[in-house]
């Protein structure tokens, strides 16, 4: 028992010490989403223009060559490739948001796990203005989104918290293994096309409709559109499922990283 409350308290002081780190943790992604996109020419349009052009792309190869989708298949895509971005782009970010901050990390002390953290807060900001682009196409479609967007907020702030479980231990493990970048990004690719992102249930056999229950985007994806496309709530059950049991890895995870950290600077 007394090591038990010895660990807690350890855990305690390690949030605690992320706590005093907000305004760091702040200034993280502030200065994140100001380089993004520093050098290019059309700056910070290219959070609209992003899921713009991968709507282009995916309704001319499903909606025009494969005739596939039906009359709201725009609107389907435009959801969906909005929220798989945010998730795809916050994993294979974090992978590199601890060792592409080596020379910091080195020289000042800090707890580690504020730099997947930022990466994911950064992230779920750009998902704010790709949210915008979501909304004028439903407009421009002539839907109006009902009550059901009280709903939205918990959606997202489930999404968050499974990214975040997600994301922390990537950063950690890149640390050690400098090729879980490229592999992250193969999984994201297989993913991606495992989920309803640019396919819709009605399109695979009834035999691998198992692959979208034990899929937890699925659920976000079937949420969202829900909730801005057909007036409907989403399935609250399931999402609290998916967020409890993701802030209780977070909460492990922040535990692993309090006792593992010193490990890190070795290796970076």
């Amino acid at each position: 028992m007394l090591a038990v409350r010895r660990e807690l308290r350890l855990l305690v002081q390690y949030l605690e010490e992320v706590r005093r780190r907000k305004d760091l943790l702040l200034y993280l992604v502030s200065s994140d989403l100001r380089a993004q996109h520093r050098n290019t020419f059309l700056g910070y349009l290219w959070w609209l223009l992003d899921p713009i052009l991968n709507l282009i792309i995916y309704y001319f190869v499903v909606g025009i060559v494969f005739r596939r989708g039906g009359p709201d298949y725009i609107l389907h895509l435009i959801v969906a490739l909005s929220v798989w971005r945010w998730f795809q782009a916050t994993l294979t970010t974090a992978t590199r948001s601890i060792v592409s901050r080596a020379s910091i990390i080195s020289q000042v002390y800090l707890p580690k796990v504020i730099f997947p953290l930022s990466t994911a807060l950064t992230q779920a900001v750009n998902f704010g203005f790709s949210l915008i682009v979501v909304f004028i196409f439903i407009l421009l479609a002539g839907r109006v989104p009902g009550l059901e967007l009280v709903w939205l907020p918990l959606v997202i702030g489930a999404q968050l918290i499974f990214t975040i479980a997600l994301a922390l231990p990537l950063a950690y493990i890149s640390v050690f293994v400098r090729d879980m970048d490229n592999l992250t990004q193969h999984l994201m690719r297989l993913w991606f096309y495992a989920s309803p992102v640019v396919w819709t249930v009605d399109f695979i056999p009834q035999a691998w409709l198992w692959v979208v229950n034990i899929n937890p985007m699925a659920y976000f994806l079937s949420a969202y559109r829900n909730i801005l496309l057909y007036q409907r709530a989403p399935n609250v059950v399931a999402l609290l499922s998916i967020a409890s049991l993701s802030l209780a890895c977070v909460v492990c995870t922040g535990y692993f990283y309090s006792r593992n950290e010193h490990r890190m600077i070795k290796v970076l």
